[in-house]
């Protein structure tokens, strides 16, 4: 299987149509076909089904979808690769991947990432947004350098360092909510509530420990995994939504409000790399500012204590 037929197959799949694509990939439409039906031979598997004569549509069957999906993190992969290559040994530039979910905590990467581009300009960061099981495929395939998690790695597969940063749960809702009175809120308060809870499997066990029930019987109304959609449910009045702190704005005119948990529960997370991997230069420069920046805050947190 030739990257060259995979590119090929990805433009039709993002066409829809083998005219489109040949136009785009500056090809013959018989040549394409050819390629396309040559691809489908050697997998011994129908990727596109061929709209009828009235229509020039195509769509791709199971098998195809998920050769799309596996052919684009080839050749991102192939890409990656490249860029790192080609880069000289004098000259600090490239690109770092980064896998994280809503987390305060990527402000640190952000003051990390400035940082490190005022001395090399050259180097770009990409980040991508999901659960755990989500940066662990990715930093398995090896689509990301670095990944954000709230468990702990397996440390037969992954090196890891732990944040000095703590997420601070607590609850978003309306501001002439009953709740939005009190100042804490604990889990008596919310046993009869509607509910808008993250769908992070481990957030759950968080979650039922502290509220001292099971989920499944608590008023579920709804469950996320982007807390800003949730706060969109939470401001038309559908339920209140368990998550960390400062990730809404809830200052000025917002109508939403935020209170801590009480007893107080925190989330500790995680920088998750694999073992034994070789990083690009610029990932390396990343990875050395970071820890950095991770020590300077434990040591302010030890001046304050």
């Amino acid at each position: 299987m030739e990257l060259r037929v995979l590119q090929y197959f990805l433009a039709v799949a993002r066409e829809q149509n083998i005219s489109a694509a040949a136009q785009s990939l500056h090809l013959s439409q018989p040549t394409l076909s050819t390629q396309l039906k040559d691809l489908e031979r050697e997998l011994g598997k129908q990727l596109l089904i061929r709209g009828t004569k009235g229509s020039r549509k195509v769509t791709l069957t199971e098998e195809g979808m998920i050769l799309r999906k596996r052919a684009e993190e080839i050749l991102n992969l192939v890409q990656k690769a490249e860029n790192e290559i080609a880069l000289s040994d004098e000259h600090i530039a490239g690109d770092v991947y980064i896998g994280s979910g809503e987390t305060e905590i990527v402000r640190c990467i952000a003051q990390a990432a400035r940082s490190l581009r005022l001395q090399y300009p050259d180097i770009r960061f990409h980040i991508s947004s999901g659960n755990a099981a989500f940066v662990i495929e990715q930093l398995d395939k090896g689509l990301i350098d670095f990944g954000l998690m709230y468990t702990a790695a397996d440390p037969a597969k992954y090196d890891f360092v732990e944040i000095p940063i703590h997420d601070v749960w607590g609850v978003l809702m309306r501001r002439d909510s009953p709740l939005a009175q009190k100042d804490s809120i604990s889990p008596e308060d919310l046993w009869d509530k509607p509910l808008i809870l993250s769908q992070q499997p481990n957030d759950g066990w968080f979650l039922s420990q502290w509220m001292k029930k099971d989920l499944s019987k608590l008023n579920v109304a709804a469950t996320y995994n982007l807390l800003f959609n949730a706060s969109l449910l939470v401001e038309e009045g559908l339920g209140y939504t368990v998550c960390f702190d400062k990730l809404i704005n809830t200052s000025g005119n917002s109508n939403l409000c935020f209170r801590p948990l009480n007893p107080r529960l925190e989330s500790t997370a995680y920088l998750v790399w694999k073992k034994y991997q070789i990083f690009s230069k610029a990932s390396e420069k990343f990875l050395r500012q970071l820890q950095k920046a991770f020590a300077q805050q434990e040591n302010a947190d030890e001046n304050v204590s």
